[in-house]
């Protein structure tokens, strides 16, 4: 389950709305056949296993890091696939939550005489599958804050200036871990002020992550760096429903995709209205990387899953811009706590990785 566990993580990123499956076909203490879910219109694991061991799956056990789907969607469905295959037994880790499959794989296995046993390193697979799972039982994507900071805790000098607070193993870590989710999302002021492009570079990749802006107006450079590659990277633009139509077709003469989402009291787009639409579009995994504001924002509202902080060995002082915005918090109880998952050096900087307390 371990392998099949890491096998499904390798197109994690890659696969949406899917979850990224692992399988692995075993019998008599050998392996017959492995595989994952290969992007989004690519076999599951399950099949991919099975075409590699052929006749050799019969009466073999399958491991599979979650329930076999049990409805025809892109693909046929896999529970069918292992009954046809002769499989004596399937190891799952998780029961999927899908409406469409929700025991049914299982029911399935168990009807054509398969021993079925679930549960198998449930907790890993729980991590692996986060954001899928919260898409179906959430209605919103897992999210990821990433920040990297001073030792200060500030993302800029007075004047601005961040480039470069951390090194170039750190950045470097930044592209890889881009490339293991949906959407790379960030606000209009970070968009306007530092006009990055947001793609996975170095690293020989070809499927991009989609370019998320939450932009209530729309009002974007129309000449920048997002503008000149929406026909080529996929951006999505989340505004408000006051947008005037001139704005929205120029977005989408560019080609962007445009998501709207309610606004909250302070006429600001409500965070959670936001998470909502972008999982109805299908993403299951979210990499934040917008400003302060943005960063406190989804701290407040609780959308926030895991945290990714980079630390360089510098101070910027008070007089720096500060990692986050002000969060209105007047007693420690009222601020978000996470825990350590690890800790590592990234070249001559700091990562460590929290995620939220269950």
């Amino acid at each position: 389950m371990a392998l099949a566990l890491s096998l499904g993580s390798r197109d994690l990123g890659h696969v949406w709305p899917r979850p990224a499956v692992g399988c692995v076909l075993v019998r008599d203490g050998r392996i017959l056949g492995r595989g994952w879910t290969r992007g989004q219109d690519g076999p599951h694991g399950e099949a991919m296993a099975l075409a590699q061991a052929g006749e050799a799956a019969r009466g073999a056990t399958a491991y599979v890091t979650l329930e076999p789907c049990a409805h025809f969607g892109r693909t046929p469905p896999c529970s069918a696939a292992l009954v046809r295959a002769g499989v004596a037994r399937v190891v799952s880790a998780l029961e999927d939550p899908d409406p469409r499959v929700a025991g049914r794989g299982h029911a399935i296995l168990r009807e054509a005489g398969i021993a079925v046993e679930a549960g198998l390193m449930a907790a890993e697979a729980r991590e692996t599958h986060e954001g899928f799972l919260r898409r179906i039982q959430q209605g919103r994507p897992m999210l990821t804050l990433k920040l990297a900071t001073s030792f200060d805790g500030r993302i800029a000098t007075a004047s601005g200036e961040s480039q470069w607070i951390t090194g170039p193993a750190a950045r470097r870590i930044v592209h890889l871990q881009r490339a293991t989710h949906d959407a790379v999302l960030i606000g209009a002021g970070t968009a306007r002020d530092d006009d990055p492009m947001l793609t996975v570079r170095g690293l020989g990749i070809a499927r991009q992550p989609v370019r998320v802006v939450l932009s209530r107006r729309l009002d974007l450079p129309d000449q920048g760096l997002l503008a000149q590659s929406a026909d080529k990277v996929p951006l999505w633009l989340v505004h408000g429903a006051d947008v005037p139509a001139r704005r929205r077709a120029a977005w989408t003469q560019k080609g962007a995709v445009l998501v709207e989402a309610a606004t909250g009291a302070d006429g600001q787009i409500d965070p959670a209205s936001a998470m909502r639409a972008l999982a109805a579009g299908g993403l299951t995994r979210i990499y934040c990387e917008g400003g302060g504001t943005l960063a406190a924002t989804l701290l407040q509202a609780d959308l926030v899953d895991r945290l990714i902080g980079f630390t360089a060995g510098l101070a910027l002082g008070a007089e720096g811009r500060p990692a986050l915005g002000a969060m209105g918090l007047s007693r420690l109880a009222e601020a978000p706590r996470f825990e350590l998952v690890r800790s590592q050096a990234a070249g001559p900087d700091l990562l460590h990785l929290w995620r939220r307390r269950s």
